[in-house]
């Protein structure tokens, strides 16, 4: 049974990427994350008395809060950081690198806590992150399209060619000398004078640049998202460290419940230091539905998740839940029709054979 547990654990966390990425399509990413704390901190508290762990609260210890209160800030960091690579970048993108922590956490633990380091982890390790690397990669467009286009310089050299010859067929002798005539040596040398060779070399010079300064700043917009989704796994690294030394001699619902409460706090100052409360009244109700639905895909993968813990081994469940990843991807294609590469498609299943390798 911990088994369907842990599967359904695995399915609710990959719809919640979904489900986010439909509700911060115009909705602000950090109001958003704020609003779906508040579902996940309703769960995490219903799990709290459920399983009767609201007793251990008298047991707490300056050092568990504290542990506890820094794993919910980087909990809330992680958030903030990658449902802002949601909204700047790709589902089946930011998916592979954010489920990649598991590498750093890996390490943090053997640095940290001592803990051994098998060859089928440091296997696992190595195919993770080859995987997420080829599925982050995507084709380069020639830098040459975007500076010159034939079509444009057809049409350029027509432009260029016809209207000479048109003008020339149109104007008969005595008409030219009659232009000629209008036209002053001191009109012709007023003109010659506006146009002086710096005025003309400053024109030529921001025409050329600007195709560059354009695909220049296109490609910083299209690498954001990877600058988020990287602090999103390195925060969630830290949140994973700093909760097993937080969660010490308490039981984990109520030290989720705990670290909840921080990150509904750290979200909601984040977004009053933004100045972004006033987009609470434009929400559109479809991405409001969305957000909630989010936060209730997080609390019900939690619930399987903890479950499964419960009943079955950890060194099972827990790779069962980052295979989430392949519930991400598919959704993703038929729901949001992104697109899988040849090469996205043999990332993924280097990351889906390195999790599994961990096993063993």
């Amino acid at each position: 049974m911990w088994i369907l547990y842990a599967c359904g654990s695995a399915v609710f966390a990959g719809v919640t990427s979904i489900l986010a990425k439909c509700g911060i399509r115009k909705t602000n990413s950090n109001v958003a994350t704020a609003i779906r704390t508040i579902v996940v901190l309703l769960f995490s508290w219903i799990m709290v008395f459920v399983t009767g762990a609201q007793n251990g609260l008298a047991d707490l210890t300056p050092k568990t809060l504290l542990f506890l209160a820094l794993s919910g800030l980087a909990t809330g960091a992680s958030w903030l950081c990658y449902f802002r690579a949601l909204q700047l970048g790709d589902v089946s993108r930011v998916a592979p690198v954010d489920k990649s922590s598991i590498i750093l956490t890996i390490l943090l633990a053997f640095v940290i806590f001592h803990e051994t380091v098998s060859l089928f982890k440091v296997l696992g390790m190595v195919m993770i992150g080859a995987g997420t690397f080829l599925m982050i990669q995507r084709t380069k467009i020639p830098v040459s399209n975007h500076r010159t286009n034939p079509l444009r310089s057809t049409a350029a050299g027509r432009k260029d060619s016809e209207p000479q010859s048109i003008t020339a067929d149109r104007r008969t002798p005595g008409s030219q000398t009659t232009a000629a005539d209008r036209r002053t040596p001191e009109s012709q040398t007023s003109v010659a004078d506006r146009r002086t060779p710096e005025s003309q070399t400053t024109t030529a010079d921001h025409k050329a640049s600007e195709p560059q300064i354009a695909s220049t700043s296109a490609v910083h917009a299209s690498h954001r998202w990877l600058f988020y989704a990287v602090l999103s796994a390195v925060f969630a690294s830290l949140t994973s460290i700093l909760a097993k030394i937080g969660i010490t001699g308490i039981d984990s619902n109520l030290g989720t419940a705990i670290r909840t409460c921080v990150v509904l706090v750290m979200a909601w100052v984040v977004v009053f230091a933004t100045k972004k409360q006033d987009a609470l009244r434009t929400i559109p109700h479809s991405e409001l539905l969305f957000i909630c639905l989010s936060g209730l895909a997080t609390g019900a993968s939690w619930l399987c998740y903890y479950r499964a813990l419960q009943d079955g081994p950890a060194s099972i469940v827990v790779p069962i839940d980052k295979l989430s990843i392949l519930v991400t991807v598919a959704f993703s294609c038929v729901f949001l029709h992104e697109r899988l590469s040849k090469r996205g498609a043999a990332g993924l299943a280097l990351v889906t054979a390195g999790t599994l390798l961990m096993l063993l």
